[in-house]
């Protein structure tokens, strides 16, 4: 599997390439911003692109959606997000973003194949209603719901603390200590790392 990460954006969001080395796609997981330094990996890389996928539906994380011409996946509760600048808060922090890609709807425990990879989908609510983690054997994709020092924020509209807790103790806190942790800004972890640090909260 091709793995990259490109730090986007004027708040550091990691986007990250996902590809198949034997059938040459790949899927890009929250292109945010800078959608021609992502393309730009991608044909270093000579990947084609197939399909995006956003973990939750916040502007920093869905901004470069539509540079690419191809279906967006998200959680059906976030979909909303996509089109309305005020839910996905870029009318606050940017200009007024809505996606105009084919948007495909995911739910809890859908696997997504991108070539030979398969790509499990965990809802993990709490940071948006359709927040989202993925995980690819012993890689895990968290978005904005942990971090490697730090939880994803719940003050924005929709946002719930407890929810997002529950989301965190339920479908990542049980997972094993070595899986690599690729959050959606910041460093990558280790779910070991994480529980070690969540204990002190």
């Amino acid at each position: 599997m091709i793995l990259k990460r490109i730090i986007v954006g004027n708040v550091f969001t990691n986007c990250y390439i996902i590809g198949c080395e034997e059938k040459k796609e790949c899927g890009i997981i929250d292109p945010g911003a800078e959608p021609e330094k992502i393309n730009k990996i991608i044909e270093n890389e000579k990947l084609k692109p197939i399909m995006i996928i956003n973990t939750h539906g916040h502007f920093d994380h869905i901004g470069g959606n539509n540079f690419f011409a191809i279906p967006v996946y998200i959680h059906k509760d976030d979909v909303d997000f996509l089109k309305d600048p005020d839910k996905n808060l870029s009318s606050i922090f940017s200009s007024p973003y809505i996606c105009k890609n084919k948007i495909v709807d995911l739910n809890e425990g859908d696997i997504i194949k991108i070539g030979k990879i398969a790509i499990e989908v965990l809802h993990t609510p709490g940071h948006t209603p359709g927040s989202i983690c993925l995980k690819i054997d012993n890689i895990f994709f968290s978005g904005d719901t942990v971090f490697a020092n730090g939880i994803g924020r719940t003050d924005f509209p929709f946002g719930d603390e407890e929810v997002l807790f529950k989301s965190i103790k339920e479908k990542i806190l049980i997972l094993p200590d070595e899986i690599k942790v690729y959050p959606g800004h910041g460093d990558i972890t280790t779910i070991k790392y994480i529980k070690e640090w969540l204990i002190l909260i």
